[in-house]
């Protein structure tokens, strides 16, 4: 079997043979599933036998939501908790997926619901240490230490909990499997008697999900496929800031994000971020630029800071925190070429402060200039911010969502923005606020950086070459 997608074969290979698949890691071995006894699985289908429904005769109205208290989970989920979903919530070891949890089962309880919760990593000691050092009671929040699938099922079907939640699902395990927890097979039917449970009886299931080395869910793909909604909850080290990404949503947006704050007291949600990371922000600092991105629904205003110096290496290094390695050589490149940018003999140092990512081309205009500004030394205006693609032809091009960027530049004080003139037609421009259309690299670099200090740090470097 596949470790990674779940595909079976009669005989053992070096990598699977599934078309889409290429995983490269040898296939696992695998005993064949032994049948339920008769009568165990009715349990978990629902007792009446569905029919075939003709599809406009079927109601459109949206699916009940539970609210949250918790803004940013209600924006990633979309609203808040349908009934009958399941929910896995991955990340890293240490990130906070127990701690968003057990938060989760508290939100709950508060309501004066009755919550489940399974632990098989942790004993329910544990958990109280973490719920007092959290400030929770715990009161409606039922502790399970179980790893038995069979047992734990049969637990939800006598208490019929408002919610569930397993933390986590790779230490499941099922009779019918040979294979040892963790395993494809028992990964695999875990998730399936999870499902069949939920939708049957219409609670919502929670499970936290392992990540291997390589930042992928661990398990079978198939238990993505499975579930109704994939979280991933990321942190960067050292950041005090967490990002809740969906990716996959049934019931709601994947590009939504919510961020949150790690402190003693928990993940406190974070309604304002941009307003938050630009108070720490050090005013007419070198080699940091402002750019407005745009996540899901939300703008956020993120400062991308940019450190060259002169390698004494043959081939410069090139090192991005938060960024896109393969996009930071390629506007290295088109910068030292086409923008009279000399990189080619400079370490240049990216990083996203706050411990953010950004994968979108908006931010590439942003960077050449934190770029610039490190390399000439010369400080940018504080006020100013810059979203825009660069081409390989050092062209500045449009990007969506421009009007969403400049209000969210206004609304906390900026003065100033640089974008792709293409963005002109269309944008109605904040009062107070000053824009400038750029076609090119060169432009942009020339319309935020003094002309003399340019002039001056080339003639510098002109004579610091002339022999003798």
């Amino acid at each position: 079997m596949c470790p990674s997608c779940g595909n079976e074969s009669p005989k053992w290979m070096g990598f699977c043979p599934a078309q889409g698949c290429g995983s490269q890691s040898p296939l696992v071995e695998a005993a064949m599933a032994t049948p339920a006894p008769k009568g165990r699985s009715a349990r978990w289908l629902p007792a009446q036998p569905t029919e075939a429904v003709e599809l406009s005769s079927i109601s459109s109205d949206t699916q009940p939501r539970g609210p949250l208290p918790s803004g940013e989970l209600n924006r990633v989920l979309g609203g808040g908790v349908v009934p009958g979903s399941v929910v896995l919530l991955a990340g890293e070891p240490g990130v906070g997926k127990s701690t968003l949890l057990l938060q989760l089962a508290q939100y709950a309880a508060a309501k004066g619901e009755q919550v489940l919760y399974v632990s098989g990593e942790e004993s329910p000691q544990q958990i109280k240490l973490r719920s007092d050092r959290l400030g929770i009671s715990g009161k409606g929040v039922l502790m399970l230490p179980e790893t038995d699938l069979e047992a734990v099922i049969e637990k939800l079907d006598s208490i019929k909990p408002s919610m569930a939640i397993v933390d986590s699902i790779q230490t499941l395990y099922s009779a019918t499997e040979s294979s040892g927890p963790g395993s494809v097979g028992q990964v695999r039917e875990a998730g399936l008697l999870l499902l069949r449970w939920a939708k049957a009886s219409g609670i919502p299931v929670f499970v936290s999900g392992h990540m291997t080395k390589d930042g992928s869910l661990a398990g079978p793909r198939v238990l993505e496929h499975m579930v109704d909604v994939v979280l991933y909850l990321e942190s960067q080290e050292d950041g005090a800031y967490r990002v809740l990404r969906a990716g996959k949503n049934r019931f709601g947006a994947t590009t939504e994000v919510g961020v949150f704050d790690m402190t003693e007291r928990g993940l406190v949600d974070v309604s304002d971020p941009s307003k938050a990371l630009l108070a720490q922000r050090a005013g007419g600092s070198i080699g940091g630029a402002l750019v407005p991105i745009v996540e899901g629904s939300r703008a956020l205003l993120l400062e991308v800071q940019a450190l060259t110096s002169p390698s004494q290496l043959p081939t410069p290094r090139r090192v991005a925190n938060g960024f896109d390695y393969n996009r930071l050589l390629m506007l290295a490149a088109v910068s030292s070429r086409r923008a009279g940018l000399e990189l080619s003999n400079q370490d240049i140092i990216v990083n996203v402060a706050g411990g953010f990512k950004i994968s979108e081309p908006a931010a590439d205009l942003a960077l050449v200039l934190a770029m610039a500004s490190s390399l000439y030394n010369s400080p940018l205006d504080p006020e100013m911010c810059a979203f825009g693609e660069v081409g390989l032809s050092a062209e500045v091009r449009t990007v969506s969502q421009a009007q969403r960027r400049v209000n969210e530049a206004a609304r906390l004080g900026l003065k100033k923005c640089i974008l792709p003139e293409a963005c002109l037609d269309s944008l109605t421009v904040p009062q107070n606020m000053k824009v400038t259309g750029v076609r090119t690299l060169r432009q942009a670099v020339n319309a935020v950086l003094a002309q003399d200090r340019t002039e001056s740090w080339a003639a510098e470097r002109e004579s610091a070459l002339e022999p003798g």
